[in-house]
Formats: C-alpha cells, sequence, structure tokens
C-alpha cells in the first residue's frame, strides 16, 4: 500500500507540513527533524506523485542551468553535482551551454518567460546582473562565478581573490621570486579573472615583489591549447618565469605540456599551480597543484536557494550572496616549494 505524507508524519511525531517541507525541501527544518522525517520516508518508501505536485503548484519540476563550456571539464563536473543534488528534489536539469556569447546568454534567460521552467542557475560571462534578471521574466535565477550582482540576484561562488592570493603564497613560499599568471580576460566582464590577477598581484606586494606586467599573460580562451601558447609566449619573449599560476587546470596543463617539451623540470626549475581541482589535475605528470573549490557546495547552495524562491516567493528575503569554501591540493608540481 502507498504511503501518505500523514503516514509519514504520524511515524516521525511531526506536522504534514513538517514532512511536506523536508520532501520539498521548501523551508528550513531543524537538522534533526529533518534526519528523523528522512528516516522514516526511507522506511515506509514513501515516493511523492511529483508530476500531481507540479500541477497543483503550477510548476513544471525543471530548472535550468546555463553554463559556458559543456566541454570543459570543470563545468561537466558541476553540472553533474547539479543533477545529483536537484534529483534529491525530485526535478530535472535542463543544461544548455551559451560560450560567454551574450546572445545566447540573452535567448535562454528570456526562454524562461514562457515558464518552461521553475528557475535557472546560470554561470554568466558576458552580460550584467540587471539585464540577467531583467530577461528573466521573474523566474527565479542564481548566479554562479564572480559578478557584482548589485543585490538584485542570489549569487553562489568561492571568494577568487584570497584563493588566487593563497595560492601565489604558497609559491613565494618556497622561494619563487618570478612568478607569472596566465589567464587574464580583458575581453570578458564576468570578474572571475580580474579577481584572480588582484589575488596574485596582492600576494606579490605583501612578498615585497613588484608586479611584472610581462609575467601577466591574457589568453582567449581557458583551454590547454591556450596554456600551452601562453606557457610557450613566456618562453620565448624574454621573461622566463620560475613559477607559473595559471588562472584554471586546463591552462596549467598545457603549460606544463609545453614546460616538459623545452627541458624544464618541474617543479625543480618551474613551479606550476592551477585553478578548479579538476580530475586530469591529480594525474597530469607531476600531479598538479591545485585550488579545489567545494564545487558540491556550489551545486547544493544554488539549487537551496531556487527552493526557496519557489516555494516561498513572496518571503521578501533578500538575494544573498554566498561564498563556498576552497583549499589548496598541493601535490608535486609544487613539491618542496613551501
Amino acid at each position: 500500500m502507498t504511503s501518505r505524507l500523514k503516514d509519514v508524519a504520524a511515524r516521525a511525531g511531526v506536522s504534514i507540513r513538517t514532512v511536506s517541507n523536508v520532501v520539498s525541501g521548501s523551508a528550513n527544518v531543524a537538522e534533526e527533524t529533518r534526519a528523523r522525517v528522512q528516516r522514516v520516508l526511507d522506511e515506509l518508501g514513501y515516493r511523492p506523485n511529483q508530476a500531481a505536485r507540479n500541477l497543483r503548484g503550477g510548476r513544471t519540476g525543471l530548472v535550468g542551468l546555463a553554463i559556458p563550456e559543456l566541454h570543459s571539464p570543470y563545468f561537466a563536473e558541476l553540472a553533474g553535482l547539479v543533477a545529483e543534488a536537484a534529483a534529491q528534489r525530485s526535478w530535472t536539469v535542463v543544461i544548455d551551454q551559451t560560450h560567454g556569447d551574450p546572445d545566447a546568454e540573452r535567448r535562454l534567460l528570456e526562454g524562461t518567460g514562457g515558464r518552461l521552467v521553475d528557475g535557472l542557475i546560470i554561470s554568466p560571462w558576458s552580460i550584467g546582473p540587471e539585464e540577467l534578471t531583467a530577461c528573466a521574466g521573474g523566474v527565479p535565477v542564481v548566479l554562479l562565478g564572480e559578478r557584482a550582482t548589485h543585490g538584485l540576484a542570489d549569487h553562489v561562488a568561492v571568494d577568487n581573490a584570497l584563493a588566487a592570493e593563497e595560492a601565489t603564497a604558497h609559491l613565494l613560499a618556497g622561494g619563487r621570486r618570478r612568478i607569472a599568471a596566465i589567464g587574464l580576460q580583458p575581453h570578458l566582464s564576468n570578474g572571475t579573472a580580474h579577481h584572480r590577477l588582484d589575488g596574485y598581484r596582492t600576494a606579490l606586494r605583501k612578498a615585497g615583489v613588484a608586479p611584472d606586467p610581462a609575467l601577466e599573460v591574457p589568453v582567449r580562451a581557458l583551454h590547454r591549447a591556450d596554456g600551452a601558447r601562453a606557457m610557450s609566449d613566456l618562453l620565448h619573449g624574454g621573461a622566463r618565469p620560475d613559477a607559473v599560476f595559471a588562472f584554471t587546470d586546463e591552462l596549467a596543463l598545457g603549460a606544463l605540456h609545453v614546460a616538459g617539451a623545452a627541458g624544464l623540470r618541474v617543479p625543480q626549475d618551474l613551479a606550476l599551480v592551477g585553478f578548479d581541482g579538476i580530475e586530469d589535475a591529480r594525474y597530469a605528470n607531476p600531479a598538479l597543484t591545485t585550488v579545489v573549490p567545494d564545487k558540491r557546495q556550489i551545486a547544493e547552495r544554488a539549487l537551496q536557494c531556487l527552493a526557496d524562491r519557489i516555494h516561498s516567493p513572496a518571503t521578501g528575503v533578500p538575494p544573498l550572496d554566498i561564498v563556498v569554501p576552497h583549499c589548496l591540493e598541493v601535490r608535486a608540481s609544487t613539491a618542496g616549494t613551501d
């Protein structure tokens, strides 16, 4: 016999409303109570009739995820984590990519006005927060990545400046002084590269090292080939570094390839740090030291923001600016650096 909400409530000793909140994730429930209700849900094998719930609530059960690049290891992993976390809420994730193109970002946002999705998580590279929220037509939007939101939408990100400062300080602690930064993107407005550059420069200044513009290398994209070109330019341009902080692991892997081909020993001749904590970094030769954002928490916090806005749209709670943890995972590419 199919279990009902009131069956779960009776056994857990809580109200039907509390059980409903646990099932939907739509409101704050004390962790002890949530765990007790979830145990009873599991014991009774309760399965919500999602179609009926969506129909009653005027919702689709679909949420959108718009990311710049599906083939990026970082965004691919993040998309998988969003899908896993959404499944816990009986939501389905519709994923699309923008390539950082402003028109693509606008089209995806404007499409939400037709209520095809109940909410949207987007990592924008081109358009600003005012346009983002205006285009979305009232559908809840959560922004990912480093961007000033001006209190217009919920925002989830790591502290890019602090993480970059820690990565650079790690290289400085090992005696490196000619530290290159690969990954500047002056053609984009999303702010991530800008904040990582700020953190890099801050660490240098705190160590009494003047930033050298010749060691700050812009890239068109964040892929391995771009990192390889940037490393080649450094080696052949007279600004040879003794360390590199790359703004993504893909850039770092490209730089690592060129350094090896040039006969440089890593980390003896060149220490190298990346950013993103992708799986490839662990299996590079040598394994890559990298800043690891808590991607699972990014996914879960973003979905919680959507749930709160979807289920309680009239609460008046101001948009949240959520900073998730990160860590520097030290591996062989900087072995002996500190």
